[in-house]
């Protein structure tokens, strides 16, 4: 398979948790480098997730899909239906980050059912792949706690591996709540998540609710950043717009 893809790295982007194919078919004519749909925490499913795949479909939009957990299946459907790549959450170990990116491909690489009508491939109108130009899918595990923060070389060390992405309350919440042997201050966890990225030139994304952190965030070397959610854009303007109302 070709890797070859200048779109494996990854810019700005946001998240869309809605389930909304209006929202995402908006979000995607509005200059993101890419956008993430949520099936673990948001409200998309399995045919909410096709209609927003196929609304969002400016040319060159990265379309990455976080799954629930670990389902061979679903990742598969979720790939034939056109998704650029799949996010993991809570990945401790290499051996987890192994397992799915051998789910996502065709063999002799992995285990991926491969057919050639799927919405992928064009419904079977676009080229085949025998014609050795399809692309591996781009794979983020997620850093959600202390075990993967120390496994985190390991993982990024992992052919297959694009880009090493915290989640930044399910970590907070795991190092404030663990014993003292099995926590660190979480800007320590961010340092060792970014420097272990940089070592096999991967890259280090986070999701970010507050603009004033996207540049402190750069400078630690996280390149792929998520920034709000169309949850808390819609939120954040019905409070302003309440707001304003009762001022007259």
């Amino acid at each position: 398979m070709n890797d070859n893809n200048p779109n494996r790295r990854l810019g700005i982007g946001t998240w869309l948790s809605s389930g909304s194919p209006v929202v995402a078919e908006l979000a995607s004519e509005c200059g993101f480098d890419w956008l993430l749909l949520d099936m673990e925490h948001g409200c998309l499913t399995d045919a909410g997730l096709l209609a927003s795949l196929q609304s969002a479909k400016r040319h060159n939009l990265n379309l990455i899909v976080r799954v629930g957990s670990f389902e061979p299946a679903v990742i598969a459907r979720v790939l034939d239906w056109g998704a650029s790549g799949i996010m993991l959450p809570h990945v401790s170990c290499a051996e987890q980050a192994k397992q799915c990116i051998k789910a996502m491909r065709y063999p002799p690489g992995g285990t991926r059912g491969y057919s050639g009508s799927a919405r992928v491939f064009g419904y079977g109108l676009a080229s085949a792949l025998a014609s050795r130009e399809h692309v591996s899918p781009l794979f983020i595990p997620q850093i959600e706690d202390y075990e993967g923060v120390m496994n985190s070389e390991a993982i990024a060390a992992v052919d297959g591996v694009d880009i090493l992405f915290v989640g930044p309350s399910d970590l907070q919440l795991a190092l404030s709540t663990a014993s003292e042997e099995l926590s660190m201050p979480y800007q320590e966890a961010l340092t060792r998540i970014a420097a272990s990225a940089g070592r096999y030139g991967k890259q280090t994304g986070i999701l970010v609710r507050n603009a004033d952190d996207v540049l402190p965030l750069k400078k630690a070397g996280f390149s792929c950043l998520a920034i709000g959610s169309d949850i808390g854009f819609l939120k954040s303007g019905f409070l302003n717009a309440i707001q304003e109302g009762s001022r007259h």
